[in-house]
């Protein structure tokens, strides 16, 4: 933790003193109900583990422990994400004085085995014990360069913690950097932002201490003023919101009240789609929690600062990840995008200036206001601070979630964070980004993960998802994939995504028809450039990437799909496609 100031030291134990000591208390209570356990189980039950059978794991290990009198003895946690998702159910068997066991596709009946062979003999004998070959196949090395190459900052608890014990959070300095940041001005709060370099990590990395600022700036409007978390995440194979909150919801929750503190806001919402049924349970508790032990609320910690949150739930349209979109779904509108400016922060959620930050980038923040902005900004690179979480998936031998410093290169996540291609075939691309993102090839390995290097590819950071493919993929697939959900995720209010995507995706139908022209692809061209220029949100904006990149990049595979000397079809017209691209089942 940075170094306090006396003043600050004297502000933080003048702060609420009996909020703050009932916080404590939970925290030595959560310790010393701890302290005497000989081991520890924890078992993941994020939406991956928890498909695969997960609670049936968790049960048998609870039977089990009860049957060898060792409830006493070990203390089985519930857990958030533990990462190697492809490899869950996960456990992981942590006794005193021995090295961690990560033990992968459990079973039910394995973790009795579990128990039978690993657990009760090693507490029994006071030593490391021998299993059967049976288990030992299913340890996985924690000197996987997956896990060796990780730097936690925002999955610092996940996989290693109760996300429901409030206590648990404490005892490791939860709220430690809400007590810090109410000890300082909140100027000085924004200037710590600012200083971190800490950027937007769910899109196109605007700097969130510049976002506060403006909204710091902007006067309340009825006496209100608004934070908003965007969990929307929709992007196919991106999980990392989802995992977040699900495995570190008061982490979340205290980086928004900080952002509240700091800009003036006076209420904050969580927008999560329904979807995520644990990230919203999750997120329920943790605000259950904090009105209960006075964190949420009026005079929070005994100052004059006054914060409330609720949550809302996101109906599954990928337009409402735009932020405009987003905030006509709070109001009970249809989501579809305003133009900008005002900006939110001038005029956002009912017309009142709003920021809107993603999940990532609140889970920053209170360890950037705990241990300093330097701490934080000397890892990255010299534009992009920090770490970044990512979700790899596709054709990849270890798939999860990751967290890696910015500036980490393609070739160390896709060869040694993922371990190479799953199918042993060479690797040819990832997609980064989702349908908003593009395609990097297999010549790009050496490529740091940024900002400004992944948008001169003409990809982008995104939420995080990475989706690794091999040689038998075929990038006119891929690139008419990503256009058809685009299309289909239109909301149809602008001319240039609604008439626009539609008239790429038919073309591009024909080209993997094999009934294509190079008219055809210049065509898509410049429809997808004027998408770019023209379209009203992000969704439009961003649509053709996946067209675009993987025709620069992989421009044999579409000709070799191309008939040379025909006409282009007639390109659909607005008249006959509006019907069509306006989707009606939001």
């Amino acid at each position: 933790m940075a170094e306090l100031t006396q003043e600050q030291i004297e502000k933080l134990k003048a702060l609420g003193r009996t909020q703050k000591e009932n916080l404590i208390k939970l925290g030595e209570e959560f310790k010393d109900r701890v302290k005497n356990y000989k081991a520890s189980i924890y078992t993941c039950n994020a939406t991956s583990c928890h498909s695969g059978g997960a609670s049936g794991v968790i049960d048998a290990f609870k039977e089990s422990l009860k049957a060898a009198g060792l409830e006493a003895d070990v203390r089985m946690v519930c857990t958030g994400c533990m990462g190697l998702c492809a490899s869950g159910p996960l456990a992981r068997v942590e006794i005193k004085g021995q090295k961690p066991i990560l033990y992968q596709h459990v079973t039910a009946d394995m973790a009795r085995l579990i128990v039978a062979e690993h657990v009760a003999p090693a507490l029994k004998t006071g030593s490391e014990v021998n299993t059967s070959d049976y288990l030992k196949k299913q340890e996985l090395s924690l000197d996987l360069p997956f896990f060796t190459k990780q730097r936690k900052i925002v999955l610092r608890l996940l996989g290693h913690s109760d996300p429901e014990d409030l206590g648990e959070y404490i005892a490791n300095g939860g709220y430690q950097g809400l007590m810090k940041a109410l000890t300082m001005k909140p100027e000085e709060v924004l200037d710590m932002i600012k200083r971190s370099g800490l950027r937007g990590r769910g899109g196109g990395g605007f700097p969130t201490g510049t976002k506060w600022e403006m909204l710091a700036k902007s006067p309340l409007v009825d006496g209100e003023k608004f934070m908003i978390c965007n969990g929307d995440e929709g992007d196919p194979g991106a999980y990392m919101d989802s995992c977040i909150l699900g495995g570190g919801s008061h982490a979340v929750l205290e980086g928004m009240m900080i952002g509240a503190y700091a800009t003036g806001a006076t209420s904050g919402w969580f927008y999560i789609r329904a979807e995520y049924p644990l990230a919203i349970q999750r997120m329920e508790l943790a605000i259950k929690q904090a009105k209960r032990y006075g964190i949420l609320g009026r005079n929070i910690f005994g100052t004059d600062f006054n914060f409330m949150a609720d949550i809302r739930y996101g109906a599954g349209a990928f337009v409402c990840g735009e932020e405009t979109a987003l905030m006509s779904s709070v109001e009970g509108k249809r989501g579809t995008p305003r133009p900008r400016p005002p900006f939110p922060t001038q005029k956002g959620l009912f017309q009142k200036p709003t920021a809107i930050n993603n999940v990532e980038t609140l889970a920053n923040i209170a360890p950037i206001i705990v241990n300093g902005p330097e701490w934080f900004s000397e890892v990255g690179t010299a534009t992009s601070k920090g770490t970044k979480v990512f979700a790899i998936t596709g054709k990849v031998k270890h798939s999860g979630l990751v967290e890696v410093p910015m500036g980490t290169t393609v070739g160390e996540m896709v060869n040694d964070v993922g371990g190479g291609t799953s199918s042993g075939k060479p690797f040819k691309a990832v997609q980064t980004g989702g349908p908003s993102g593009g395609v990097i090839p297999a010549s790009e390995l050496h490529m740091p993960l940024c900002y400004e290097e992944l948008k001169k590819i003409g990809s982008m950071m995104g939420s995080g998802g990475m989706i690794i493919m091999d040689q038998d993929d075929s990038m006119v697939e891929i690139a008419k994939f990503y256009l058809g959900f685009t299309v289909d995720e239109s909301c149809g209010k602008c001319a240039p995504c609604r008439i626009g995507g539609y008239q790429m995706l038919q073309l591009m139908n024909k080209i993997a028809a094999g009934k294509g022209t190079k008219a055809d692809v210049a065509k898509i061209k410049e429809i997808g450039n004027a998408m770019k220029k023209a379209s009203l949100c992000g969704l439009g904006q961003t649509a053709p990437n996946p067209v675009l990149s993987t025709m620069k990049f992989f421009k044999e595979e579409y000709d070799a799909l191309l008939v040379d000397g025909n006409e282009p079809d007639e390109i659909p017209t607005e008249k006959n496609v509006n019907a069509c691209t306006i989707n009606t089942k939001r």
